[in-house]
Formats: C-alpha cells, sequence, structure tokens
C-alpha cells in the first residue's frame, strides 16, 4: 500500500495545490486521483500566473476573451472557473461518494478586497454562482474583514475555504465566524449543512526563523503551531457549541494544513506531510512534495488530539526572543501583501499575453 494511500486509509484527505490545463488534458490529475489517492485540489494566483505564461494552453480562450472586451481580471476568472469546473467535474466522484464532505477544488476571491467586506461577499456570491459546481470552494482571507466575509457567505449558503491563517488565535476566529454563519441558517431553518475549510499556513513560520534560532529549533515552529491549533480544532468539535449545531445538522468545518512543501533544502521533503497525520483533517501539497511522499514518505501515528508536545516546543522558542502572537499577525500582514503582489503580476501577465496574441493574431 502506497503511503498516499495509507494516510487516506488513516482519516486525512491528501489534496493537490496545484492546477494547469495541461495537466487536466493529459491525465495527469485523473492518475492522481487514481493512483496517490488525491480527493481534492487548491488553486492561487501563482499557480495560474504559472500555468497561463507557461505554454500555450489557454492562448485561444484569452484571445477570445480580449477580443470581446473583458478585462484582465474578468479574463482572469473566467480562465479559473473553465479549469476548476473541470477538475471539480473529475472530483465529482469522490464527492458523491464521501456524501459531499470531500472532493472540492478551491478559487481565490481577489486580495485586493481583503480589507473591504462587502466587495468580498459581492464577488464571492459572484464567482459561486457562475463556477456553478457544489464542490467548489470559494477562498476568502481570514482576516478581520475576512471574517463578516465568511459569516456573511456561509450564512448564504455558499462554501468557503478560508484562507491566510497562520495562528490558533486567527483559526477559532474563523471557526467561530463560520459557526455564526450556520447558526443564523439553523435559527431560519436553513440548510445548515454548508462545506468549509479552515486553512493553516505551516511553512512560512520556519522560514520566518531560520536565522534567528539554534539548528534544534530549526523546522520546529510550524509543526507545533500546527499540533496546537488541531488540538484547537479537537476541542471545538468537543464543545457544546458545535454538538448543538451538528444536533442539527451541521458538518465540521475542517482544518487544512496548507503550505506543506519543505522550504529548507536540508530538511526532509516529507516533513509536513509526515507530521500532521491526522483523522478528519486535510493535508494540500504540490505536485513535488506529494510525488516524493509517495515515493519515500512514512505515515507513523496521528497527532494527539491534546496537541503532544506543542507547548513544550513553544514554550522553547518563546525563550529564544520569539514572539509568536507578534508574529503570527505579521505573516498574515505579509501574507496578504504577497497575495496582493501575486494577483498584480498576475494580471500584468494576462495583459501582456493578451497584448502578445493580438499583435500575432
Amino acid at each position: 500500500m502506497k503511503p498516499t494511500e495509507q494516510l487516506h486509509e488513516l482519516g486525512q484527505s491528501l489534496w493537490l495545490d496545484n492546477i494547469t490545463r495541461d495537466m487536466l488534458s493529459d491525465g495527469t490529475l485523473a492518475r492522481y486521483i487514481d493512483e496517490l489517492s488525491v480527493t481534492g485540489l487548491t488553486s492561487n494566483p501563482t499557480i495560474f500566473d504559472k500555468a497561463i505564461t507557461q505554454g500555450d494552453a489557454y492562448d485561444e480562450q484569452i484571445s477570445e476573451l480580449t477580443e470581446r472586451g473583458l478585462s484582465p481580471e474578468d479574463i482572469f476568472f473566467a480562465v479559473a472557473i473553465s479549469d476548476l469546473q473541470a477538475a471539480t467535474d473529475l472530483f465529482r466522484p469522490v464527492h458523491e461518494r464521501t456524501d459531499r464532505v470531500d472532493g472540492f477544488c478551491s478559487l481565490e476571491v481577489s486580495p485586493l478586497l481583503a480589507d473591504d467586506a462587502p466587495a468580498t461577499i459581492e464577488q464571492v456570491r459572484k464567482l459561486h454562482d457562475h463556477g456553478d459546481r457544489d464542490n467548489l470552494f470559494i477562498k476568502i482571507p481570514g482576516t478581520v474583514a475576512g471574517l463578516e466575509a465568511i459569516e456573511e457567505s456561509i450564512y448564504a449558503g455558499i462554501a468557503v475555504n478560508v484562507t491566510l491563517l497562520f495562528s490558533t488565535d486567527q483559526y477559532v476566529a474563523a471557526a467561530e465566524a463560520y459557526m455564526r454563519g450556520i447558526e443564523r441558517r439553523i435559527s431560519e431553518n436553513l440548510d445548515p449543512a454548508i462545506a468549509s475549510v479552515a486553512s493553516l499556513f505551516i511553512s512560512r513560520w520556519d522560514v520566518a526563523v531560520a536565522d534567528e534560532v539554534s539548528d534544534e529549533l530549526r523546522n520546529r515552529l510550524g509543526i507545533a503551531v500546527g499540533k496546537r491549533t488541531y488540538r484547537a480544532y479537537r476541542e471545538l468539535l468537543d464543545s457544546d457549541r458545535w454538538q448543538r449545531l451538528a444536533d442539527n445538522g451541521a458538518r465540521p468545518q475542517r482544518l487544512l494544513f496548507a503550505s506543506t512543501g519543505t522550504k529548507d533544502p536540508n530538511a526532509s521533503d516529507v516533513l509536513y506531510v509526515e507530521a500532521f497525520a491526522a483523522p478528519n483533517t486535510i493535508n494540500t501539497m504540490p505536485d513535488k512534495t506529494l510525488l516524493a511522499f509517495a515515493d519515500h514518505g512514512q505515515v507513523g501515528d496521528p497527532i494527539p488530539p491534546d496537541g503532544g508536545d506543542a507547548d513544550e516546543v513553544l514554550s522553547s522558542f518563546q525563550s529564544a526572543g520569539i514572539d509568536t502572537d507578534e508574529l503570527a499577525a505579521r505573516l498574515q500582514r505579509e501574507g496578504a501583501e504577497a497575495f496582493d503582489k501575486s494577483w498584480n503580476d498576475l494580471l500584468e501577465s494576462i495583459e501582456s499575453e493578451s497584448r502578445r496574441l493580438a499583435a500575432t493574431g
């Protein structure tokens, strides 16, 4: 049994953090589903930027949309939705087999709207309608303004992937926004079974402190934060508040471990996949990490419900002068800025491709 299948049998979903039109058409994604137990997919502007600029798979559609006078942003969303509809259709059997728990793909709202809750809510609604797939998540950043958008979108019955979460506190705030949306639906006798995941970013923690800690602490901070957040996740699911929602038919907002490709070339290339084996969670990873884990990964004991050694490790970082609360806020802020840059780079690439295709057409 492949390590990927073992992880799947343990109860964790393996999602791919990538999408290209080529992998949809050449059978690569289908093979990942059939052979590597992949049951979902995430995307972001950087992924689409690379896909669009590295080949000609999108030329025809971009040319057509440019001729129709669409803006670069509208062209992007049309291109992305085309790919994600094809991907969600590939995952449809998983979605149905798991009774709508798994088999999702994700599309991100414009990160430029991160501080504008009403505009985010409106774009989420439009993307949900245009996507027209039950197993399509719309990604909303877990910023302060994003929390309002999460609650309102869940209340509206839209499946949401909360992104840009770095700490336990940020996760809990997102989970509470999700529950508020569900509680409002229950109070109005609406179906409370609205899917959601909360995406906790891992590897950026270790990159941020790599030059500030001893070798003994290298590549341990992200794992400790993930374990502590897993404990909060389990405590939330055991809470009276959640049990009342579950009794009314609500489904858990699953914890998703994101940014789990190893950044340190001296560390194991499957470090974060092996560290976060846990039932009823998700790990999304790039192709390189997925293939490495399928080749030589090992599935050990799952994360203990109490987070194991998380508190002890985090205490060691505090003693080393790392203020994890301050760092979490900084990482979310820097993450939002990086998302803005990636978004602007993507739109510039689309505009450049539009000009190039118009000139050669």
